[in-house]
This record gives structure tokens, sequence and C-alpha cells, in this order.
């Protein structure tokens, strides 16, 4: 299921760990476009051609002192009282663009829930679980990787809740 494309390498951290894992995936590079007045994922959506709500951003929030990533549809906001729920803290505020890179490895707009830094409690938006594949960050800006649910929740040791918001 590994899609190859013209460009030889694509091996960020989070491509690396996929082919490591043998996980199938597909590899959908773009051309990120920083004048355009899209948000990174509903870039992502319409460059690669997927309905937004199949495509997941990665977001990192400070919940109880502590990170936790969020992976939400680009087409919704997230829920911070539902992720430090699910996290099972009290109080979430999104992290610091700064932090969230150091603890991430990533830019903003390119961050993966594959292959980060350090590994933190992922929390999936259980709107994922209606597709056979959804699509995340690669790990830059301009590249995103079609994955099944269930492997994407195996590679983070993550777990899906309605984290999600309209």
């Amino acid at each position: 299921m590994v899609k190859k494309t013209a460009r030889a390498s694509h091996g960020t951290p989070a491509v690396v760990a996929l082919e490591r894992a043998g996980v199938p995936h597909t590899l959908h590079p773009y051309e990120h476009d920083p004048s355009s007045d899209l948000s990174y994922g509903m870039e992502a959506a319409e460059a690669i051609g997927v309905d937004a709500p199949q495509v997941f951003k990665t977001l990192l929030a400070d919940v109880d002192g502590k990170l936790v990533v969020g992976i939400v549809p680009v087409d919704g906001k997230l829920d911070l009282k539902a992720l430090a729920r699910a996290a099972g803290g009290k109080k979430a505020a999104m992290a610091e663009p700064a932090a969230a890179e150091r603890a991430t490895g990533y830019v903003v707009g390119g961050i993966s829930p594959l292959g980060q830094k350090t590994r933190h409690l992922t929390v999936l938006d259980e709107s994922a679980e209606a597709y056979d594949v959804v699509y995340v960050s690669g790990g830059r800006r301009g590249l995103d990787i079609g994955l099944a649910p269930s492997d994407l929740l195996t590679l983070t040791a993550g777990r899906t809740a309605p984290i999600a918001r309209d």
C-alpha cells in the first residue's frame, strides 16, 4: 500500500516509524502554499482531494502540566475539556507552539502524531473510527500520510474519545 512518488525521499521520522513497523500506508505529498488563506489542514485536504472530516490535525495541549496529543478532523476544533477528561485530567490549555515544536521535533503545520521525539499520551477523535483510512501530517508541511485508524492508535499507543467539536 506504500505509494511511491517522484520525490525520492520523504524520510521524516513519521515515515521512518511507519516503514520500520511495516504498517501499510500511503504518502500524499503536495506543494504547500505559504500564501494560502486556508489552514494547514484544510489546505492538505484540498490538495490531496480528500473530504476534510477524513483529514486529521495533530494538536498538543497541556493537561495538568503534561503535554497530550489531540488528533481531530481539520474542519473541527479540539474540545479542551473533553481532552482533559479523556486524559484523566482536570484542565487543558493549548500548548505554546514553541513547546509543541520542541516536544515533537516537528514544525507547526507539519506536526505528525507519528515519530515524535518524545511519546505523549495520544487521543484520537472517535470520528476516525468511521473511516478505513485517515490522513495525518507526514511530519512536514506538504506531506500527508494515509493509514488505518487502528494502525495510528497502535503506533501511538493512543485511545479514542469524543474530543472534537464544530
